[in-house]
């Protein structure tokens, strides 16, 4: 399955089983977050972008991850209480996972930074916030560095929607 990243089930941050196939269809960025980052303000935007874009099919979805600085040492529930109180995030969120190339790397981020899966927009991640995405068909379209802020982004998500 070339450059389909939508092909994975992961445990949502209740810990219930989902298949990623469900967003097919729809725009989908993934975003790898913390709430212990300097970049961790970039909830806000993406709660803002979700939240204006939802409508016409744009989904974000959050997977929580401990691998840079240990910057993310929260269980599920703190970390959705932290998002909900602080950025008011509706978007779905994921269990936390391992990001970085290595052992117990997950299978999506496996999938993500390999070139023979992902040519074009594989490679290690660098930080918290990096974000990938997804177009309508489930193909990998845009990789976004971790800096990029969403209110930046928004104009080059725009013509997927």
């Amino acid at each position: 399955m070339t450059n389909e990243p939508l092909q994975f089930e992961v445990k949502d941050i209740k810990g219930n089983s989902r298949n990623l196939s469900e967003y097919k269809g729809s725009t989908v960025l993934i975003v790898n977050v913390a709430s212990k980052c300097g970049l961790t303000p970039q909830y806000k935007g993406l709660q803002e972008l979700y939240a204006k874009y939802q409508s016409r099919g744009f989904v974000i979805l959050g997977f929580p991850s401990n691998d840079f600085l240990k910057q993310e040492p929260g269980t599920e529930e703190e970390i959705i209480q932290f998002c909900e109180l602080n950025y008011n995030v509706t978007f779905p969120m994921f269990s936390k996972i391992k990001v970085r190339n290595g052992e117990g790397q997950s299978e999506l981020y496996k999938y993500l930074t390999s070139p023979e899966t992902n040519p074009g927009f594989d490679g290690n991640i660098e930080w918290n916030f990096q974000k990938f995405l997804v177009d309508k068909n489930g193909k990998t379209v845009k990789r976004f560095s971790p800096k990029a802020l969403p209110e930046e982004i928004e104009k080059e998500i725009i013509p997927f929607l």
